[in-house]
């Protein structure tokens, strides 16, 4: 099964570099890059999902956005130096878990492809700089019409 993901980050510091991390450790490029502007940004991308045999079992999200242990799948932004802005005086990167993602909203994305997962996360942190490392508190994923 695939899905797709929107992640909208809310209000990040203007004139840093933000992107979409594709791969993992050294080998990976920072796609969909964007600088802020005082204005949220945009990023989307697609996942495969693996069905276990039981449903019991949560969803494991494979993919070349998707990071981390089948237990805390996650996806990265990538900010200032990590997303190739050279001189930056940031180079945070910030994980968006793929916690919440039930297998009820997973089958009516498959049903309908109009249906996309969608979260929203604060760009700035609280040292005013970009927001970095684990998104907490994290509301989770809704299923928006794409």
């Amino acid at each position: 099964m695939e899905i797709n993901l929107r992640i909208i980050l809310l209000n990040p510091p203007a004139g840093v570099l933000y992107g979409l991390q594709k791969g993992s450790g050294n080998n990976y490029e920072t796609i969909q890059k964007q600088e802020g502007k005082g204005m949220d940004l945009a990023f989307t991308c697609e996942a495969r999902v693996e069905i276990p045999k039981s449903k019991k079992e949560a969803p494991n999200f494979l993919g070349p956005f998707i990071q981390g242990p089948k237990v805390g799948r996650f996806i990265y932004i990538d900010i200032g130096t990590y997303a190739g802005e050279h001189g930056s005086v940031w180079g945070r990167r910030l994980k968006i878990p793929l916690t919440g993602i039930g297998w009820e909203d997973l089958e009516k994305a498959q049903k309908n492809p109009n249906l996309i997962f969608c979260t929203q996360v604060p760009g700035t942190g609280k040292d005013g700089g970009p927001n970095c490392a684990t998104v907490k508190p994290f509301e989770g994923w809704k299923l928006i019409i794409g």
